[in-house]
């Protein structure tokens, strides 16, 4: 199949088991995610997001059910399944010693790109976060959005057709975070990428196209924001949230 023909989901996720001795962390996790989709997964402190993410990123593999990435089996074909994934982790990964290019180099190198396509596809792509100025600038001087911003750069760089962005918020101030999500909005129509978006914020959560409850391995919820409130009978998606968990918002 051409990874790049693709008629099914962008990320498929069907029945999925993880468990840690005798905990289950993913307790048949099912749910798609199709291009040019923003789906937010909101999940409190043990929901398992993290765990899920660690089976996307190939990381851990699941004791059971399937994930498939542009139709590429993850299990069985796990080298195009991530080629076709770009990755923000929740925690900082940039070389704050290194300049922001030679972050991005580095990462363009992984991907087989040659330095003349590096190069042009890093200047362009810094542009469009109103980066291109700092190109040269180490990243240890850049302010905790922007280092942000060139983590987006570098996981969009060889064009992925799925993007995860794990709690990507933690530590920015509220305009920094805004920020960050209005630049991930206004991109994913525009490149046609999946977006599957973690969070224990509720606030970052009205504007996706649908929104993934998970609770304790379990999916409580997948419908739009409008709709979560609605059959919560609740007045914001933050209410809804706290009495579909028993009122626990913390993170992870």
């Amino acid at each position: 199949m051409n990874q790049r023909t693709n008629t099914g989901p962008a990320l498929h996720i069907d029945k999925v088991v993880k468990s840690y001795g005798p905990v289950r962390a993913l307790d048949g996790v099912s749910f798609d995610v199709k291009g040019g989709e923003f789906v937010a997964l909101l999940g409190p402190n043990g929901a398992g997001k993290s765990t899920l993410f660690q089976l996307l990123s190939g990381l851990f593999v699941p004791d059971s059910g399937r994930i498939a990435v542009m139709g590429h089996d993850m299990s069985r074909d796990p080298v195009p399944a991530l080629a076709e994934l770009g990755i923000v982790f929740q925690q900082p990964t940039l070389d704050l010693e290194l300049t922001v290019t030679a972050n991005l180099m580095f990462h363009a190198g992984l991907h087989g790109m040659s330095r003349d396509e590096a190069q042009a596809r890093i200047g362009d792509e810094l542009g469009r976060v109103g980066l291109g100025d700092r190109a040269h600038d180490k990243a240890g001087i850049l302010s905790g959005g922007n280092r942000r911003r060139v983590e987006l750069v570098r996981a969009l760089m060889h064009q992925p057709r799925v993007l995860l962005m794990d709690e990507p918020t933690v530590g920015l101030d509220p305009a920094s975070r805004g920020e960050l999500l209005k630049l991930l909005l206004g991109m994913r129509a525009e490149r046609n990428v999946a977006v599957l978006w973690a969070t224990h914020l509720c606030d970052e959560v009205p504007d996706a196209d649908r929104v993934i409850v998970l609770h304790r391995g379990k999916v409580l919820a997948d419908t739009t924001p409008a709709a979560l409130v609605a059959a919560a009978e609740a007045a914001t998606i933050e209410a809804a949230f706290l009495a579909m968990t028993g009122g626990n918002r913390g993170g992870g």
